[in-house]
């Protein structure tokens, strides 16, 4: 078997740009399958870290399917008039807060970026758990007087040309064109998935409506039971008071949607695990491609190569030893590739965490997978090869010419 493995490792050496290209496909799929597994997974592992940090007591309220007649008649509105109905008396309710949120143009002198905004209560920042770096949240007069303040995450300031985000406190910047006084920082928290709470920027909800969105819908509205124990309790009181708000009868389906943190994170499980699948099919039709390539060139090997099976197997050599040195061969190159597109997938998924900021993990089953599937795919496609040759008459393949 030492002799076998050792012929077989020599002739790939031989031809090392001829293996090195055979082999480039076999690169580019496992580098692709674990750079995108890595992608999927850094984001499904951030989001869950973040509704972990919410709390399990929070629940989000979002406009669903409305219907007239039995009949569908597109997305429900929701109000600041239902946030607060659910503010009004609460019973297992701790704190409420809608939201409204989109990307405007902010302007800090010369230098400009465009962010995303969002309209809130000051509760928003109980419920999410922010906390300040500098400065102060806006009040609730501040929200009812519609005033123009603003508190800033974390990274705004870099985004916006300003050396120190805290240093913004008591300067102007433009919103959309408008002048807004920095009342605030927040702490920095990280990025969550795809979103990046420390770039946004926050304005009171009234503020947003009225002088910047000219909107009065809302996004959804973020509510916080009393404690987990009362979860069951809380989204009862929010069906029954929605529902008077809505004029919807018993029988008649929501308009709404509540989730618990729990439902979300499943959901966004799944639709994560779906992305990675996605992703990894795609990268596994490279592999695929590399796989035909490789049993391609092992087919023109055993065709070169043709007087040397004859010669061998007229010193004694059996056919079962013939196809273990293709097999072998096909193997190794096979195994090589894998183990540079690991390397090559590992190295850019660290590229693409630095140079964009994206949560990536290198999950060792990924590892494994790849190592194993790249060992099954030169297994597969390189015994055709192998028993090709093994089958030939050591009498014709050395009048072979």
């Amino acid at each position: 078997m030492g002799e076998i493995i050792r012929v077989a490792f020599d002739a790939v050496l031989a031809n090392k740009l001829r293996s090195l290209l055979t082999m480039l496909g076999i690169v580019i799929g496992i580098a692709a399958v674990i750079t995108m597994v890595a992608l999927g997974e850094g984001a499904q592992r951030s989001v869950e870290q973040r509704l972990k940090t919410l709390g399990t007591n929070i629940l989000t309220v979002r406009p669903g399917q409305s219907f007239s007649g039995g009949l569908g008649r597109g997305q429900a509105a929701m109000t600041i008039d239902d946030a607060e109905a659910l503010r009004a008396n609460p019973k297992h309710l701790r704190a409420v807060s809608p939201e409204i949120e989109s990307r405007f143009q902010v302007e800090l002198g010369s230098s400009n970026a465009n962010l995303s905004v969002v309209g809130a209560w000051p509760a928003y920042f109980t419920i999410n758990e922010s906390n300040l770096m500098a400065g102060r949240i806006f009040t609730d007069a501040e929200d009812k007087g519609r005033r123009r303040v603003v508190v800033l995450g974390a990274l705004v300031g870099a985004q916006i040309g300003a050396r120190d985000s805290a240093a913004l406190v008591g300067e102007s910047i433009r919103i959309r064109g408008i002048p807004f006084e920095v009342i605030g920082v927040l702490a920095e928290k990280g990025a969550q998935g795809f979103s990046n709470p420390d770039e946004s920027l926050y304005i009171p909800l009234s503020t947003a409506q009225f002088r910047v969105m000219g909107s009065d819908r809302i996004r959804s509205i973020a509510v916080q039971a009393l404690d987990e124990k009362s979860m069951d309790d809380a989204m009862a009181e929010i069906d029954t008071k929605l529902r008077r708000e809505h004029r919807l009868r018993p029988e008649e389906q929501a308009d709404f949607n509540i989730r618990d943190q729990a439902s979300l994170l499943a959901t966004v499980q799944e639709t994560t695990q779906t992305f990675s699948l996605l992703l990894a099919g795609i990268a596994a039709i490279s592999l695929l491609v590399g796989g035909i390539g490789i049993m391609n060139i092992m087919l023109v090997s055993v065709t070169e190569r043709t007087r040397e099976i004859g010669l061998r197997k007229a010193l004694g050599a059996t056919g079962m030893d013939i196809l273990l040195q293709f097999l072998v061969e096909s193997l190794v190159l096979c195994l090589a590739g894998g183990t540079l597109g690991l390397l090559l997938g590992v190295g850019g998924a660290a590229i693409l965490q630095r140079v964009m900021g994206w949560t990536m993990v290198v999950a060792p089953e990924a590892i494994v997978v790849a190592i194993v599937f790249s060992a099954t795919v030169g297994v597969f496609f390189g015994i055709w090869p192998a028993r090709r040759a093994a089958s030939l008459a050591p009498i014709e393949s050395l009048r072979y010419e």
